[in-house]
């Protein structure tokens, strides 16, 4: 890439810079997150998939996100579930602490909420951001 610089009103170039551009794409989600709701008035149910996308195993792998809403957790399967305001981690359990690479693991809660029901819509495992 060049740019070359003029003066006002002035046909000569009075500086010019060479550069080159390299355009870097993000690099690949470790991680995927499929989030799907069943709402209802005043409930729901989520069945919450973690598919891992890197080439090495994810070990006790942790899920973190917030609720953009009031929802609160009253029961989980499949993971500990924490819940503190609208912030939640969910951790795997002993029998699901892998997820192999290609492979995913699943899990699932039951919830109230009073006045929003949207679902989250950033998360990430053991810290890394997922798509």
């Amino acid at each position: 890439m060049t740019a070359d610089v003029y003066e006002d009103y002035s046909p000569n170039k009075v500086a010019g810079a060479d550069a080159d551009l390299v355009i870097t794409p993000p690099a690949p989600s470790v991680c995927h997150i499929t989030f799907t709701t069943t709402y209802w008035s005043g409930g729901f149910t989520a069945n919450v998939t973690i598919t891992n996308n890197s080439a090495s195993v994810i070990n006790s792998w942790s899920l973190a996100f917030s609720f953009p809403g009031d929802q609160k957790i009253t029961n989980a399967w499949n993971a500990s579930v924490a819940q503190n305001g609208t912030s939640v981690t969910a951790a795997s359990l002993g029998y699901n602490a892998s997820i192999a690479p290609g492979g995913s693991q699943s899990f699932g809660f039951q919830g109230t909420w009073a006045l929003g029901g949207a679902s989250p819509t950033a998360f990430s495992v053991n810290g890394a951001m997922c798509s």
